[in-house]
């Protein structure tokens, strides 16, 4: 194998004569021959620490390593040259041929390559061809974007096509610098859309990224970290790998990326880049790593490494591609002793099977001769199961685009088939066809071709697997179309790398659950944030919440606050004991006064009525009747309407009730100063002041609360901030000012009461009511005075049944202190109620 990559030559007489022992090179004759330049081999740079006898470190090449993919794009080129030959109606009577050159995936070689395939055969000969005709008509190569610079520096003086098949590169679309150069790789335009993606279905919001140190790796990192900006995507972890990178570097380079906290790396590069990041993985191992890259990053370089477990796990993207029909049973027949001449075949015979085909004498007692009955059927999976990716399609259709441009150009640069093959100016007339040929359809296009190819937009989700043995298989799991937005994957036929049991997670920090919010840390990217609870009335029924969401009126947050209950309704009810019990007492009352206003109606004109003024206390007793009933304004749901008339309501009824107390009051005092002959005080005592004064009182207070509803009128009201998990159905009373100073004026006429009362106490006890009102207004102010600081200190339907009891309270002491010794005396003493017991109590 080693005698492939001599550079031994034999000095002749003349240019022409000199030859090489050994030209890398293949070649089958035809009418018009395409050459192909590929990369069966490659010569691996190794970084050489400084020594004693040297003045700095130094780059040496290492054994040539085979990579094994890339043969099959030598049998790409000749399927397709076998398949146009068979094909009757694509270039008709002419025969298609090829050279293969081998260029060590290296630019001086690349360019080595091309002039001596520019020579036509021995050594490199620059400007002189021993070709005695030049039937080549153009170059399919360049896998990288360096090799495809290289080789265009010789081939555009001599305006010769070159079509690259690697991947697309914007810097090759200079028609000024490149004229003659055609890309059919992808553009690659949404592949970090791809990306994008899957980040997001794996939740890889933390993710690190070696890109190759170029003008397409920064354009790539411009792009993808747009669309992580928008997406809530963040780089953990950025390095560029240069081309060329030493041990030392290399080290530190793998170690910041094993040291960052991300679990998830992506790579993205050229294919120069991507293969010294290789053989640097392969020595520095970054356990705890999955690895997310492209097809176009070769990593089985040397079958001499167990890459179990280094890329187990690793998931490519790689461009849809249709199989090409015929080819995988083409590979699979293909055998080094059915082709004798093709030194590349058997080149990689001898690699992969380990033997040899050699008639040296002593080669044998190294390596074993190779089998004749071998075929590619025999080679493990690992050596085949790569095969159809996208380049060797690049390949293909490039060998095709060429053929239909020739196609093309029959009815003008040539009478008969034949003609065409001795066209001297052949190679550079075919640029014009070239650029008018659609690459994916091979028909004609007006527009003329600009030297991309439209691409689709779609991309296979590959998982590479290794077995032990070296045995590695690339199983399909997904599809993605980014700009369509389709995304499939089948994640039960994903292998993670052997550090991971299940899915690996790459965040910055664990997930915010139901219940809390995320933070933004200060000078910390977005994806680096603190879990907040979220704040009182507020709840997160997702992860990684943004905001907190208010729960609706009638709602409250639960104890973990992800989700919202319904809100208890709270007022004072009939059907709850407590309403029910103050409902029933209210009606008792108001029954037991009509009761007594009965009695007394009935017993109208016995003494003890008559003495007491009976006008006023019908009234009063009609007042405390309707005191009692308007409390049950106070119990059931409240409305707008019971709200308007609950306060003012109790306000005017209980002032009649006070002021006809004060008037009974004021009427005993004067009926004991009025005894005396010709008293001027005597028109006072008639009925007429006595409702004169209470229609004042009563017009005073109605005047407050027709300025109270005019003003700030009481309000349906719903307090959902009182009592957690309720929401409280009560009247706001609207202006407290007007509501206290009804109060105040209630409190006022009861103090007036209380006093004239109070003042009256020593009068006969005969016709002496006034220890009784004074009863009465004590119990009156004490029950009032009681309720005020209650009435602040309380909540919800606690303040109405406060209120209500002080109504039934205070009504009931009224109705008791004045009216139950009367009614004792008439239902139960008739005998002390005649005039001759009262006259004889006046006499003594």
């Amino acid at each position: 194998m080693i005698q492939i990559f001599l550079s031994e030559y034999q000095m002749m007489k003349t240019p022409c004569h000199i030859e090489r022992i050994y030209n890398p090179t293949y070649r089958k004759e035809g009418d018009l021959i395409i050459a192909g330049f590929f990369s069966l081999f490659v010569k691996v740079q190794i970084y050489m620490e400084k020594r004693f006898f040297q003045e700095s470190p130094f780059w040496t090449f290492a054994e040539p390593k085979l990579m094994f993919k890339q043969y099959h794009h030598f049998l790409a080129l000749q399927y397709a040259v076998d398949e146009i030959n068979k094909n009757p109606y694509l270039l008709p009577n002419i025969t298609l041929g090829y050279q293969l050159l081998n260029n060590f995936h290296l630019e001086k070689l690349a360019v080595e390559s091309a002039l001596i395939w520019l020579s036509g055969r021995g050594p490199v000969i620059p400007n002189y061809s021993c070709d005695r005709q030049s039937n080549t008509v153009a170059v399919i190569g360049g896998m990288s974007t360096m090799l495809s610079m290289a080789m265009a520096t010789i081939l555009e003086l001599y305006k010769v096509p070159q079509i690259t098949y690697g991947q697309f590169d914007p810097r090759l679309k200079d028609k000024v610098q490149y004229p003659y150069v055609y890309q059919l790789g992808s553009k690659e335009s949404t592949l970090h859309l791809a990306f994008i993606q899957l980040m997001l279905h794996f939740e890889w919001t933390w993710v690190g990224l070696l890109l190759s140190d170029n003008t397409r790796g920064e354009m790539f990192f411009n792009d993808l970290k747009e669309e992580m900006a928008n997406n809530g995507l963040c780089v953990a972890i950025k390095e560029r790998v240069p081309q060329r990178i030493g041990i030392k570097e290399g080290f530190q380079l793998v170690s910041r990326v094993i040291a960052s906290s991300s679990n998830v790396i992506f790579i993205y590069g050229v294919a120069d880049s991507l293969q010294e990041l290789s053989l640097l993985l392969l020595t520095f191992i970054p356990y705890g790593k999955l690895l997310v890259t492209t097809s176009s990053w070769d990593f089985s370089i040397d079958t001499k490494f167990e890459l179990f477990p280094i890329f187990h796990g690793t998931i490519l993207f790689s461009h849809i591609q249709k199989e090409i029909p015929g080819f995988t049973d083409f590979v699979r027949n293909m055998n080094p002793v059915m082709n004798p001449e093709d030194i590349f075949l058997k080149a990689f015979w001898e690699a992969v099977f380990n033997c040899r085909f050699s008639d040296k004498k002593g080669a044998e007692m190294f390596y074993p001769l190779c089998p004749g009955d071998f075929s590619f059927r025999d080679i493990p999976v690992m050596k085949i199961d790569m095969v159809l990716m996208e380049l060797i399609t690049n390949i293909y259709n490039a060998v095709y685009l060429v053929a239909h441009a020739l196609h093309q150009m029959l009815p003008f640069e040539a009478k008969e088939a034949s003609d065409l093959a001795r066209n001297s100016n052949l190679s550079w007339k075919l640029h014009h066809f070239l650029k008018c040929i659609n690459s994916v359809t091979n028909a004609s296009d007006e527009s003329c071709w600009n030297g991309t190819k439209p691409v689709a937009e779609a991309y296979d989700i590959l998982n590479y697997k290794s077995f032990h043995g070296q045995v590695e298989t690339l199983v399909k799991v997904g599809e993605v179309y980014p700009l369509a937005q389709r995304f499939t994957i089948k994640e039960e036929d994903i292998d993670w790398p052997e550090d991971f049991h299940q899915t690996p997670s790459s965040m910055c920090s664990v997930k915010c659950g139901p219940g809390f919010k995320k933070t933004s840390l200060e000078n910390q990217p977005i994806c680096c944030f603190a879990c907040t609870p979220c704040s009182e009335g507020k709840i997160s029924n997702q992860t990684d919440a943004e905001e907190c969401l208010q729960c609706p009126e009638d709602q409250y947050p639960n104890k973990e606050r992800d989700h919202c209950l319904p809100r208890t309704v709270i007022f004072l009810a009939y059907e709850e004991p407590l309403g029910m019990t103050l409902a029933c007492a209210a009606i008792c009352f108001s029954l037991l006064t009509v009761l007594v206003l009965g009695i007394f109606l009935k017993h109208r004109d016995t003494p003890i009525v008559k003495a007491n003024n009976r006008s006023l206390s019908y009234t009063l007793l009609v007042s405390l009747s309707l005191c009692f009933l308007c409390s049950l304004l106070f119990i059931g749901h409240p409305t707008t309407g019971t709200c308007l008339l609950r306060q003012t309501t109790f306000a005017v009824v209980f002032t009649v009730a006070v002021s006809s107390i004060l008037a009974k009051t004021i009427t005993v005092v004067l009926a004991f100063r009025a005894t005396k002959p010709g008293s001027r005080l005597r028109s006072w005592l008639g009925s007429t002041a006595s409702y004169s004064l209470i229609f004042a009182c009563s017009l005073i207070q109605m005047c407050l609360c027709v300025i109270w509803l005019g003003t700030s009128s009481p309000f349906l009201e719903k307090d959902i901030h009182s009592e957690p998990g309720s929401i409280i159905i009560q009247c706001n009373e609207g202006s407290l000012l007007i509501f206290y100073c009804v109060l105040g004026y209630m409190a006022l006429l009861a103090l007036a009461s209380f006093t004239v009362a109070f003042l009256a106490r020593d009068l006969p006890d005969t016709f002496n009511e006034a220890k009784f009102l004074t009863f009465s207004m004590l119990v009156f102010c004490s029950v009032w005075i009681s309720f005020l600081p209650s009435y602040q200190s309380s909540k919800g339907k606690a303040i109405v049944a406060l209120e209500v009891f002080a109504i039934l309270t205070s009504s009931a002491g009224i109705l008791i202190c004045i009216f139950a010794p009367k009614c004792f005396v008439i239902l139960l003493r008739s005998e002390q109620n005649t005039l001759g017991i009262l006259k004889k109590k006046v006499t003594s």
